[in-house]
C-alpha cells in the first residue's frame, strides 16, 4: 500500500485445506491440490501486490512444507487452522490443546517462524466453547479470528462485537479477536466478503460490508479457501458427493477470482499480524472478560468512543443476573458508551444500555 494511501486496511486471509478432507471425511489423505491451489492465490497475491494471512492445517504443513515456505518467502503470515480440521465443540480442552499444539509445530517447522495466531475449523467457537479461548491465551498466541458475529444455525455469536477487540482472559494473557465481516439487512447480521457468501452473494453486498465497517474505523476481516478458485473440483471429484453439498460448494466457483482480484484493486488489505505490529492503529478496542462465575459469564464492554480499554480492571464487576442477563452502566466518561453483559450459559439475550 502507498505511504500516502489513507484507506483502512483490511485483514485478508485465506484457511488452507483440501476441500475433501475437510468437508466429507476427515481420514482423507490430503491431495496435491492443496498445494497447487494456493500457489494459485499466491500468484493472484503477488500480481496485485498484496499480502495476507494463511490459516493452515497442520495436515497441510506436515505433507507440504514447501508450500508453508513459499507463503512465508512471499512475505505473508502463517497461522493455525487446527491439525486436522476436526470443529472445537466437538473435542474435550485438552483434546483441542494437543490438536493446536501439533498444528502449530508442524507449521513453525516449516516455516521457521512464531504462529501468532489462530482460526476455529468452521469458526467452531460458540458461546458454550469458550474455554477455548482461554487455552489459546495460554499456549502464548496474539489473537483469534474464529467468531463471527451472528446467530447462525451451525456457529457464530451474535452478542460478539463486529470490529477487533480484546479478549481478556482469567490466566492474564490479552490477546485480540478479529471477528468476521458482517453487514446488516432488514435488522438481521448476516455474514459477507467471505467464503461461500462472497461466492455466492452479489459482489457489492461484501463491498458494502466492508466500507461500512471501515467508515467506522476498524478492519473488515474477509476469509477464502484456496480451493474455491478450482471450479473442476466438485464435477470431477471421485467421492460420492450429495446433490445438496454438491451445489452449496460448488455454485458459483467460477466467478470467485474475478470477485477476489475486484476486492483486492478496491481496498487496502494486509496480514493480520499488521495490526499487532503497530503498522495500524487498533484504537477504540471493545473488550470481553472471561469471569469463572456459576453462570460461566463473559463480560462485553464497549468502550467510550476513541478511548482503548486495555486494562482487566477497568471492566466492572457483572451485577447479579436477572432472567435475561444484566444492565449495568459503564464508568467511563463520554458520549455513547455501551455496556453489554451476556451470560452465554443462562441465557439467550443480551441487553444495552447506551449512557451519555
Amino acid at each position: 500500500m502507498p505511504a500516502n494511501d489513507t484507506r483502512v486496511k483490511n485483514v485478508l486471509s485465506f484457511d488452507v485445506e483440501d476441500w475433501p478432507q475437510s468437508t466429507l471425511d476427515f481420514s482423507l489423505p490430503l491431495t496435491p491440490k492443496v498445494r497447487d491451489n494456493t500457489f494459485r492465490v499466491l500468484d493472484l497475491l503477488a500480481n496485485a501486490g498484496t499480502r495476507a494471512t494463511f490459516f493452515l492445517l497442520g495436515l497441510a504443513a506436515q505433507a507440504f512444507p514447501d508450500l508453508v515456505r513459499r507463503i512465508r518467502d512471499d512475505g505473508h503470515e502463517v497461522a493455525s487452522h487446527g491439525h486436522s480440521h476436526r470443529p472445537v465443540y466437538r473435542m474435550q480442552p485438552e483434546e483441542f490443546r494437543a490438536d493446536l499444539r501439533r498444528s502449530i509445530a508442524f507449521i513453525e517447522n516449516a516455516a521457521g517462524v512464531r504462529v501468532l495466531g489462530y482460526r476455529a475449523p468452521d469458526f467452531s467457537i460458540r458461546s458454550s466453547d469458550w474455554w477455548a479461548l482461554e487455552i489459546l491465551a495460554e499456549e502464548g498466541l496474539r489473537y483469534d479470528s474464529s467468531l463471527f458475529p451472528i446467530a447462525g444455525p451451525r456457529y457464530g455469536i451474535r452478542a460478539a462485537f463486529t470490529l477487533p477487540f480484546r479478549v481478556l482472559p482469567a490466566c492474564g494473557s490479552e490477546f485480540i479477536e478479529f471477528p468476521l465481516a458482517t453487514f446488516e439487512c432488514l435488522g438481521i447480521r448476516l455474514p459477507a466478503a467471505g467464503g461461500g457468501y462472497f461466492r455466492i452473494s452479489p459482489y457489492h453486498a461484501s463491498r458494502a460490508a466492508i466500507m461500512r465497517l471501515n467508515r467506522r474505523g476498524g478492519p473488515a476481516t474477509s476469509y477464502f479457501h484456496p480451493y474455491e478458485l478450482d471450479t473442476q473440483e466438485i464435477p470431477r471429484s471421485p467421492h460420492a458427493i450429495p446433490w445438496r453439498l454438491r451445489l452449496s460448494q460448488g455454485l458459483m466457483r467460477s466467478t470467485v477470482e474475478g470477485k477476489l482480484r475486484r476486492l483486492l484493486g478496491e481496498f487496502a488489505w494486509g496480514p493480520a499480524r499488521d495490526w499487532l505490529e503497530g503498522r495500524d492503529a487498533l484504537t477504540g478496542l471493545t473488550s470481553c472478560q472471561w469471569r469463572p462465575s456459576a453462570s460461566s459469564c463473559w463480560c462485553w464492554r464497549r468502550s467510550a468512543l476513541g478511548e482503548a480499554v486495555s486494562t482487566r480492571s477497568s471492566i466492572p464487576a457483572a451485577p447479579p443476573p436477572t432472567r435475561y442477563g444484566a444492565v449495568s452502566s459503564p464508568s467511563t466518561t463520554g458520549t455513547r458508551a455501551i455496556a453489554r453483559w451476556h451470560y452465554p450459559c443462562s441465557c439467550r439475550r443480551a441487553l444495552e444500555q447506551r449512557s451519555s
